[in-house]
């Protein structure tokens, strides 16, 4: 049966077993209202909410800009939200991201006085059903900001239930074989600690191409145990690679698409790779990003970079 949601406005966070995390404070999204009913036209509609902070111990605003980084993180909360709230997805199945995407105008990301208050329309697609069980679905996302519409997304996924996960990956680590190799300049990447950079120091001469660190210790990345890299863990060291591919560390990400191949283990090394390239009239940079692990491709992105300009 699904959830009763959240009609309130008064601002509280949604349960963070809905979005898939062990924090409280890692949950973004505060509430979400049915805007078409569930079966009408093949079509879900939900008016979600969303407040990103002003402090953040990974995702810090910069410059007077939200980091994009809490975009995709909310599409992404919005997706395991949905299939447990409304769409009767047990606690305990596994969720399987298929592919997000984003374009975004910068004034969505000016940090103010506040926290960052923004509404996001979703539209559910594509939902597979079997067995009257959710296995996966598409979601369409409008972000508006104080009345204005300023971001477009979007996101798949497949969920399994927990047997058919153990059949498909049997018995997999948690944590990581090995001690992460050292960290390439936090100010390469936008960051300030060693701690939160996801790319490894390279060996000289070997152009833009990193080892994946690994920190499954990690509050944020590996907010509970898993027994793969996260796909936003993946996305991040896609981010990293193209600020530091091009040399603009504080760029805006105003632009992500993402498709994902096949997990990402960790128990061995999996290799980054970027490749910039000019794009667009308004001094845009596109950067095509490919993660690869034992030769064989594990996901690719494609990022859009500006410089700032405030």
């Amino acid at each position: 049966m699904p959830y009763l949601r959240q009609t309130s406005r008064l601002t509280t966070t949604v349960p963070r077993e809905f979005v898939h995390r062990a924090a409280v404070s890692e949950v973004l999204l505060t509430g979400w209202e049915a805007e078409a009913p569930a079966g009408s036209g093949g079509q879900d509609s939900f008016a979600v909410r969303a407040q990103w902070p002003r402090s953040h111990a990974l995702f810090a605003p910069d410059g007077g800009y939200q980091d994009p980084m809490l975009l995709s993180e909310s599409v992404r909360q919005i997706g395991s939200l949905l299939a447990h709230a409304e769409f009767g997805v047990p606690f305990g199945h596994q969720f399987l991201m298929r592919d997000m995407s984003f374009t975004a105008e910068p004034e969505l990301f000016v940090a103010d006085a506040a926290p960052t208050e923004i509404d996001m329309r979703t539209a559910c697609r594509d939902i597979v059903q079997r067995g009257g069980s959710l296995t996966g679905m598409r979601y369409e996302v409008t972000v508006v900001r104080d009345g204005r519409a300023l971001a477009t997304a979007g996101a798949a996924f497949r969920c399994l239930s927990p047997d058919v996960y153990r059949r498909l990956r049997g018995e997999r680590p948690t944590t990581a074989a090995r001690t992460a190799p050292p960290a390439i300049d936090p100010g390469a990447v936008g960051h300030t600690s060693a701690s939160h950079v996801v790319l490894a120091r390279p060996e000289p001469g070997i152009g833009n191409r990193w080892e994946l660190r690994v920190d499954t210790a990690h509050p944020t990345y590996f907010d509970h145990p898993v027994d793969h890299v996260p796909g936003m863990v993946l996305l991040e060291a896609a981010r990293q690679a193209a600020l530091a591919s091009t040399g603009l560390p504080d760029a805006f990400l105003l632009g992500l698409k993402s498709g994902f191949t096949r997990y990402a283990e960790l128990d061995a090394p999996c290799w980054i790779e970027a490749q910039p390239v000019l794009h667009g009239t308004a001094g845009e940079v596109l950067v095509r990003v490919r993660g690869s692990q034992q030769e064989k491709a594990v996901f690719t992105a494609e990022l859009v970079l500006r410089s700032r300009t405030r």
